[in-house]
């Protein structure tokens, strides 16, 4: 009976100093969101891993939408059974935590962001990833310009040359940019499409269509690529969280094309929704030992990785997905590792 009561004492101390050190010295018991916070930086007031914010989030279930935080709301820390977790109330123009049959509607557009938009609005809007080479090989192409120009603009007419299905009127046109292959594997991962405009299709003969250019971001050339619209949601509300496997990839590339990469850069991974990353998911960033001359023995010896930030995944593929570093300690680069948190 004795042992039964100290394994229980034992299990239940254990728990509560779990459950304080998820929390951060000096954290609020209560906070009010405001105008340009984000839920990164939120769940950072109080945890020392932001990343573990599901753990503590009891969002009010009376509430509609209890996973969105909007400016005016506060966000109260308590201790349940020893464990901590942060609930919802709701502020004074969000109405009350009082069960109503009254329906709100609410803009999901005035919700607080997981991580900073502006960062990461191209590559929700624009960028696109091929997954399929032989698919860009095989897509619609730009075979001329009007009055056999090379180049072409906004407000140009343009043909094209492919297979064009009559339900599809509006196509975006694209450059073809690199082409990521696995530094491991040497598989190939996918193909970076550039958008560089979009153009509605006039009219179709046999194989070549007419098309108005409407929107150019650069001059428009022969041989660029047309694909249908992609059709996908702007996720800005996911949850941080650590992959529901392990996970061992690297940063191949920098889409801004710096060498150095820091706090908010976007990133591509060689892993994606087939190795279980879906969008929130955070991972460790591991900065890449390098190899010195042993001076005494003459030897190559590798130095050990060191942990040197942090990345949550905002865009998945097949085999790529893009991060936003959110944390960097020291510089980082291409070929860096990335690891579960």
């Amino acid at each position: 009976m004795r042992k039964s009561l100290l394994a229980l004492v034992l299990l239940v101390g254990s728990a509560l100093a779990h459950g304080q050190s998820l929390l951060r010295d000096g954290h609020p018991e209560r906070y009010t969101v405001v105008q340009g916070d984000t839920l990164w930086d939120i769940a950072g007031r109080f945890l020392n891993e932001p990343w573990q914010w599901p753990r503590i989030w009891h969002g009010n279930p009376q509430v509609t939408n209890p996973n969105l935080i909007y400016p005016g709301d506060s966000l109260v820390l308590s201790m349940v059974n020893g464990q901590p977790q942060v609930s919802l109330e709701r502020g004074a123009s969000r109405g009350t935590l009082k069960l109503s049959p009254h329906i709100r509607a609410t803009p999901v557009a005035e919700a607080i962001p997981s991580i900073p938009l502006g960062a990461i609005s191209a590559f929700l809007i624009s960028n696109r990833i091929v997954d399929d080479a032989a698919a860009f090989e095989t897509a619609p192409y730009i075979v001329a310009g009007n009055q056999e120009r090379v180049l072409s603009g906004m407000g140009d007419r343009i043909y094209a040359r492919g297979q064009f299905e009559p339900a599809h009127t509006g196509y975006g046109i694209f450059r073809q940019g690199k082409v990521y292959t696995d530094p491991e594997t040497q598989e190939v991962l996918g193909i970076n499409a550039d958008n560089i405009g979009s153009g509605e299709v006039i009219a179709v003969e046999g194989d070549i269509a007419t098309l108005g250019l409407q929107r150019s971001t650069a001059e428009v050339r022969l041989g660029d690529r047309l694909f249908t619209s992609e059709e996908h949601s702007i996720n800005s509300l996911f949850l941080p969280s650590p992959p529901n496997g392990p996970v061992e990839g690297h940063i191949i590339d920098v889409p801004r094309g710096v060498t150095q990469i820091g706090k908010y850069d976007v990133v591509t991974l060689n892993k994606g929704q087939r190795d279980g990353l879906e969008e929130g998911n955070v991972l460790a960033i591991y900065k890449t030992g390098e190899t010195v001359r042993d001076r005494i023995t003459g030897e190559q010896v590798k130095v050990p990785d060191e942990r040197a930030g942090l990345l949550m995944v905002f865009r998945t593929y097949q085999k790529l997905s893009y991060g936003l570093v959110l944390s960097a300690t020291r510089s980082l680069a291409v070929q860096d590792k990335v690891r579960n948190p």
